[in-house]
């Protein structure tokens, strides 16, 4: 009677079988990764159709961004508690949900909340779904080929999502970039049901309630001061009373993660310095893709006056660069550690900010289309190096959440980006919107030598965590 009251443990899945959830996962994680950037092009359409200028215009893609950053950590956990498979499905339903809502918003204050609903739906899919794929992989050479799989997907999705933008929108207009999620969404749904299996945590953390808001508060203010900030005034009351709400709610947030017996994030860390950089590496590289996304967008579409196909189809070099080299980055970090990719992913990323640190009016379009593939390329190299780099020696039990904290830094950068571009040349004519520019280009080439100091804290050889 007693073998009969244990639970036998899960037959391993056939190849095929682990290769299916890896797709159905990757083709979930592709829909995130698209709703990140697929909205930068038809930002001018939407301010067109419902009468906002850009200030406005930055927290539909904020909104998102900035949910998603504060609960990718705690969506995590949840998912280890009560089923990684339950809580993706749970996050596709809301994902769909909110994508409806975004499609039929009148106003712009329903768009952001719709949009802050998306990101909510999102955070369960990003992590949950690469705790599946690793679930499902037990075999660790396996395991790491199914990962780098899943980096060139997630740079794909990046940069692919502008194209995608800018060919719904010439065909069906601003909100078809919200429609389309809803047979995706019902596919997926319908996959995940089929072939992912239910996996749980042997021992889930606790949830950190008072981090999780502390955290949440803290993104909001960063990215409000960032986008209201050159309206208000930097010296305006409001914006001194934001400085000190934020200097509390980052003291708050430390002493709260320094005291707790299960943190949100473990801040110990950041004591050592490959991670530091990894992290700060991490969040470079989404700045400086948001804010090159956010400006050519506003450039050609403003400044010269193109459609939103013909600004989505310059990305492509971009799209073209990062789906190139993110299999060739894992490939060398592998072989060689994230040292070299590394210094491949700076030294690129600074370059093509460097071509458009004197942008004009009349600039050459093979110029820009140059820049955009150095920084795709870039943006292709970076991601392997840096996960690898953070959780380079580090044992399972905190790698998971080295993950997860550069996983965030990722979508905190995204967030930035797009506030700091904004901010720039919120309030330029046509005409000056290439000049205002300038200093986000100079942005771009900046994060790209961050990548190079990043690159000197790696390890020179991959490691392999005990």
């Amino acid at each position: 009677m007693l073998t009969t009251s244990l639970a036998a443990p899960p037959a391993p899945l056939s190849a095929r079988r682990r290769w299916t959830v890896l797709a159905v996962c990757a083709f979930s994680m592709f829909l995130v990764g698209v709703d990140t950037t697929i909205v930068n092009v038809g930002l001018p359409e939407i301010g067109r159709g419902l009468g906002v200028g850009t200030r406005g215009l930055e927290w539909v893609v904020d909104a998102y961004t900035v949910v998603l950053a504060s609960l990718l950590i705690v969506s995590g956990a949840l998912a280890d508690r009560f089923g990684r498979r339950r809580v993706f499905r749970c996050g596709l339903l809301v994902f769909g949900l909110a994508s409806l809502a975004c499609a039929l918003a009148p106003s712009l204050g329903v768009l952001v909340a719709a949009r802050a609903v998306q990101g909510i739906g999102a955070s369960m899919l990003s992590p949950v779904a690469l705790a599946i794929v690793v679930n499902a992989m037990p075999d660790p050479g396996e395991r790491a080929r199914a990962i780098g799989v899943w980096a060139s997907v997630f740079g794909l999705s990046m940069a692919a999502g502008p194209v995608t933008g800018g060919s719904l929108i010439a065909a069906f207009g601003w909100r078809s970039v919200f429609w389309i999620n809803a047979p995706v969404v019902a596919a997926a749904l319908i996959l995940v049901a089929v072939v992912v299996p239910e996996s749980r945590a042997a021992r889930p953390r606790r949830l950190d309630l008072p981090g999780q808001v502390l955290l949440t508060v803290l993104l909001f203010l960063i990215v409000g001061v960032l986008i209201e900030g050159p309206r208000v005034g930097w010296a305006s009351p409001a914006a001194l009373a934001a400085y000190a709400l934020l200097a509390t709610a980052t003291a708050g947030f430390v002493l709260a993660e320094r005291r707790g017996e299960q943190p949100l994030m473990d801040l110990g860390l950041f004591r050592r310095p490959p991670f530091a950089t990894a992290v700060l590496g991490a969040m470079a590289v989404f700045v400086a893709l948001n804010v090159a996304l956010l400006l050519n967008t506003l450039y050609f579409q403003h400044t010269r006056g193109w459609t939103p196909l013909a600004t989505g189809l310059t990305t492509l070099p971009m799209a073209f660069g990062a789906t190139l080299c993110a299999p060739w980055s894992g490939t060398l970090v592998g072989r060689r550690g994230p040292r070299l990719p590394l210094i491949l992913a700076g030294g690129f990323t600074a370059a093509g900010g460097l071509c458009l640190v004197d942008l004009g009016p009349d600039t050459g379009v093979p110029l820009i289309l140059l820049a955009h593939l150095l920084i795709g390329v870039g943006f292709g190299f970076a991601n392997a190096p840096l996960t690898n780099t953070a959780v380079s020696g580090l044992p399972p039990s905190r790698a998971g959440v080295a993950g997860a904290v550069t996983s965030t830094a990722r979508q905190v950068g995204a967030a930035v980006g797009i506030a700091t571009a904004g901010g720039l040349v919120a309030g330029a004519g046509p005409a000056g919107i290439a000049v205002a520019s300038r200093p986000g280009w100079l942005l771009v080439t900046a994060c790209g030598l961050l990548l190079l100091v990043a690159a000197r804290a790696s390890r020179p050889r991959a490691a392999a965590a005990p």
